[in-house]
């Protein structure tokens, strides 16, 4: 069985035929994790800043000397504004 096999399906895109705004992201995940970073930049833009935000989101649960809250807003705003720019772009409404 392939990776593929074991991911969330989009309920959005099951249920009214539309892509989410996090549609491609598990793809675009088992991308990165297979050495194709080019092409889990194609499928899903954001995936760099959202693993970039995953990680100072645990580095904050770790490192409790460090406050990572602001590092957390900028990369939260920064994702947001990737996610919905990719994602007019590729509906282009």
């Amino acid at each position: 069985m392939a990776a593929e096999d074991y991911m969330m399906p989009c309920l959005t895109k099951k249920f009214l035929g539309i892509d989410c705004f996090g549609c491609g992201t598990q793809r675009a995940f088992m991308m990165l994790l297979e050495g194709d970073f080019v092409g889990a930049f194609k499928m899903y833009p954001a995936i760099y800043t959202l693993v970039l935000l995953l990680g100072v989101f645990l580095l904050n649960f770790i490192d409790k000397k460090r406050n990572y809250g602001q590092l957390m807003i900028f990369l939260g705003i920064v994702n947001a504004v990737i996610i919905l720019v990719s994602y007019f772009i590729k509906h282009q409404f």
